[in-house]
């Protein structure tokens, strides 16, 4: 295939998170490949961090979609679709590949609405899903219900991990054959790094000593993260380990009350709430074992990065964060909300400096390769091309499969 390849990628937003790293990796890569990728983002919800420098720093063309928003608004919605449709009539992509939840149902009714104009080729990626454990039972269904018929007339859909493909198909969404699993690529030379010297330094400024045990958190604060949980096993932990710490980079929505929290369990003297940072690599040279108890994921990020610090992990048995932790070879996986079995796992750690230097080393090796940028843009590039390949003879690029 000669010809540039016209791509509209469409994500609800460009906050932190694997998402916006992942469309801007992916933007870039496939530029050499023949793909020029039109990125269409939405507007940040109050007291999310813009990542769309990341994305403008890869030479990302960004259009910003104003009504294309995470919360549901039926006028707005609808505004987005009407502007996205327009979009295409305009762009006449080939392939129009979404990614996130409130963007695969945005873009894919701006497919029907772009009549003529819709893209041969229409992929959507779940980062993880909201089919599970967010709303209440009868919203629950009525968006099982959308996402089943959405994917009647999606070409692809991709997972970014086996688990979420195995989850979405025990949820009837599609059928596995309709599934690709395609995991995340990250440039972790980008996002970790720096040694002892750069440990000794953060921990000096943080003012931790170079002995003291720290625990880590990183991400957004919001319910699905099941903060509570972080500073209850945090809690547990330092009636074994008195002199231990907890950073929490990040911020969000629930920040307010873990703050509160923390000095309702007594533990806010040994908590450090650094907020959002551009540069997470220090923090991650200064812990000892990252935490996470999230309620669902789809592939985390934190994690990866974590590992490819040599620094193991302990997290929940959910969605695709048994991808990446192998449990007891680079850190250790417990039941939701079992805040006593994380405090344990986090207080073998603490007692083990061999143990958590040998799962360092193990999760450090598997990350690195699995989770590569040049893997993902591999592999979304093979996708696509036999995508293309597979369009019928005297169909044009702007009518429907």
């Amino acid at each position: 295939m000669s010809e540039r390849i016209k791509v509209v990628r469409v994500i609800a937003r460009l906050n932190v998170g694997g998402p916006a790293l992942h469309v801007a990796y992916l933007t870039e890569g496939l530029a050499d490949r023949g793909y020029d990728t039109t990125l269409v983002a939405g507007s940040l919800a109050r007291g999310e961090e813009s990542m769309a420098h990341v994305a403008q720093k890869r030479g990302a063309k960004i259009v910003p979609l104003a009504a294309l928003h995470r919360e549901i608004s039926p006028l707005r919605d609808a505004g987005a679709i009407v502007r996205l449709a327009r979009l295409l009539r305009a762009e006449r992509p080939q392939i129009m590949h979404t990614h996130t939840a409130k963007a695969g149902a945005v873009g894919r009714f701006a497919a029907l609405l772009a009549g003529d104009a819709r893209p041969p080729i229409i992929v959507h990626t779940y980062h993880g899903h909201v089919l599970r454990g967010y709303f209440n039972p009868l919203t629950t269904l009525a968006f099982r219900t959308l996402e089943r018929w959405l994917a009647t007339f999606t070409t692809k859909l991709i997972a970014v991990s086996p688990e979420v493909r195995d989850d979405l198909v025990r949820l009837g969404v599609a059928p596995a054959e309709k599934f690709a699993v395609i995991r995340l690529g990250i440039e972790l030379g980008e996002r970790v790094g720096g040694g002892d010297a750069v440990r000794s330094e953060t921990r000096r400024r943080l003012g931790i000593g170079d002995d003291a045990y720290v625990v880590g958190w990183v991400g957004r604060m919001t319910a699905v993260k099941r903060t509570d949980d972080v500073l209850r096993a945090f809690r547990a932990l330092l009636d074994q380990d008195p002199g231990a710490w907890l950073i929490l980079v990040g911020d969000g929505p629930d920040r307010d009350h873990l703050e509160r929290y923390a000095h309702t369990l007594g533990v806010v003297r040994r908590c450090l709430f650094l907020g959002y940072q551009d540069d997470v690599a220090p923090f991650y040279e200064a812990i000892d074992a990252l935490l996470l108890p999230s309620v669902n994921e789809g592939t985390p990020v934190s994690v990866i990065e974590a590992l490819a610090a040599e620094r193991p992990a302990v997290a929940t048995r959910v969605g695709g964060i048994p991808d990446v932790v192998r449990d007891g070879v680079d850190g250790f996986l417990v039941d939701v909300g079992d805040a006593s079995a994380l405090a344990e796992r986090l207080a073998e750690l603490a007692r083990d400096p061999a143990l958590r230097e040998r799962m360092g080393r193990e999760g450090r090796k598997h990350v690195l390769e699995r989770y590569a940028v040049a893997r993902l843009v591999d592999d979304v590039d093979r996708l696509y091309r036999e995508l293309l390949q597979a369009i019928p003879r005297g169909v044009s690029r702007a009518e429907s499969p």
